[in-house]
């Protein structure tokens, strides 16, 4: 900071008459008179143009450092993260890309598989079907041919069941005659009336 002619003035004095003090008065300490004191210079309007003027020289100095120095360095730093943004901003778009790609193809991938698990489930269930099928008609003619062989078995049965019969009844209705008349009878004669008795 320059110091005017003024206040060079000013405290010239103040200075001769401290130390006059000085010598002469030891106890009065460090004390300055009332009458030395000035105004305080940057409020004292005898140094408002050398102020004003290195305020402008401060101003511009600050200006042309912030032109050439600092706003291009932060514009610099504003362009790469712009750029950065802008690359981060590209990935995450393919990125997304990718990824909705990938959920196409598996939901793809799994309706094809449903499809395809609805066509074995329905080839299983109709070769299931089929086995049953095949099985039912060897069991049908198999027992088939067990009751046509009961139904042989129970008419032979039968028919010996019936020729026993017809000699059981001459034998049982020989022995009733016996019994009741007390004689025997011929078994022509008895075996004519089981005839006669069975037709």
């Amino acid at each position: 900071m320059f110091v005017t002619s003024a206040f060079a003035q000013e405290s010239a004095p103040a200075t001769e008459a401290g130390h006059a003090a000085t010598e002469g008065d030891t106890h009065s300490g460090t004390s300055v008179p009332a009458e030395a004191h000035g105004m305080f210079p940057p409020f004292d309007p005898a140094t408002f143009p050398s102020q004003l003027l290195w305020l402008a020289i401060t101003f511009g100095l600050f200006y042309l450092f912030l032109k050439r120095v600092v706003v291009p360095r932060v514009g610099g730093i504003i362009d790469v993260r712009n750029d950065r943004i802008s690359q981060d901003l590209d990935q995450a778009a393919r990125l997304k890309g990718e990824a909705d790609a990938a959920v196409a193809a598996y939901e793809q991938e799994l309706a094809e598989a449903k499809k395809n698990a609805n066509a074995i489930g329905q080839q299983a269930n109709d070769a299931a079907k089929a086995e049953a099928e095949t099985a039912r008609k060897k069991i049908e003619a198999a027992l088939d041919e067990k009751l046509g062989e009961a139904e042989a078995r129970i008419s032979s049965i039968k028919a010996n069941a019936m020729k026993e019969v017809g000699s059981i009844a001459e034998d049982t209705a020989s022995a009733i005659v016996e019994a009741l008349v007390g004689g025997k009878a011929s078994k022509a004669e008895i075996a004519a009336a089981v005839k006669s008795v069975a037709g």
